[in-house]
């Protein structure tokens, strides 16, 4: 049986519309002639005796770790977890704590590109593309969501591209024993400039981050900024992420790979 590894990730890169404004990585690049002075200095060398005038290439980078592909704990979420499992709750893990057995698992694709941009995906959408490629849910195994917004990445409306998954859609994956999910949009949740309308039209702030917010009753992990998802089986694949270990860290940035077994 032949093995395919498939890249699951976007490349960390500045200067497209990965993140709102505020929130783009910003990359200098540093190249073999840039840092050799330094280098030749500290040594006491001339820059000419190192091979073709030339040292290391290294970068120095600005970025939080929600930038790029990346695995978020459930604290991002809230301060606490699990409300619905234990009376009031429980610390909510960080992300050197989240279990790395949630992050190499079977998998299945639920494919919503079709969906409008904004639309708040629910339970009922769920269990219909459940049914349509027959896959019936197992505890552990990852969800990933194929927006509208993965082909659209890099692009200037990227952050308001794509569906997104509601508080009930969330809920109903967590309850079937699902613990880590993922998109190809920018949040898990629908496009904020979506939400806000919403708000503003209904006054309604559950509507905030309500896909985000399942995760105080029910802790979980969900992999935001997917990319190659449009190329991945319904399911029969495994997803391998596991998280930079930032300590007491939010989130962490990862390679995410689907291993597709032919």
């Amino acid at each position: 049986m032949a093995r395919r590894l498939i890249d699951i990730s976007v490349a960390l890169k500045s200067g497209i519309a990965s993140d709102p404004p505020h929130m783009l990585p910003q990359i200098e690049y540093v190249d073999h002639h840039a840092s050799a002075p330094a280098t030749a200095e500290y040594f006491g060398i001339r820059v000419d005796q190192f091979p073709d005038g030339e040292y290391a290439a290294v970068e120095r980078v600005q970025i939080s770790t929600h930038n790029g592909t990346h695995l978020d704990a459930p604290y991002h979420f809230f301060s606490t977890m699990n409300h619905r499992l234990k009376p009031g709750g429980e610390p909510s893990w960080r992300i050197d704590e989240v279990p790395l057995e949630w992050c190499f698992q079977p998998a299945v694709k639920l494919d919503f590109r079709h969906m409008e941009d904004g639309y708040v995906v629910t339970p009922g959408d769920v269990q219909a593309e459940l049914a349509r490629i027959g896959h019936t849910l197992r505890p552990l195994e990852i969800v990933l969501v194929n927006t509208a917004a993965g082909a659209a990445y890099g692009e200037p409306d990227f952050i308001d591209r794509g569906c997104g998954m509601g508080k009930a859609a969330t809920l109903w994956l967590l309850e079937q024993g699902v613990r880590l999910t993922g998109t190809d949009g920018w949040s898990w949740d629908a496009p904020f400039s979506h939400t806000r309308r919403r708000v503003q039209e209904t006054g309604d702030v559950s509507l905030i981050w309500e896909g985000h917010r399942a995760g105080r009753e029910i802790g979980y992990s969900h992999l935001e900024k997917l990319s190659n998802l449009e190329t991945l089986p319904p399911d029969g694949f495994e997803v391998v992420c596991f998280p930079v270990k930032v300590h007491r860290g939010s989130a962490g940035w990862t390679r995410a790979v689907a291993i597709v077994n032919d």
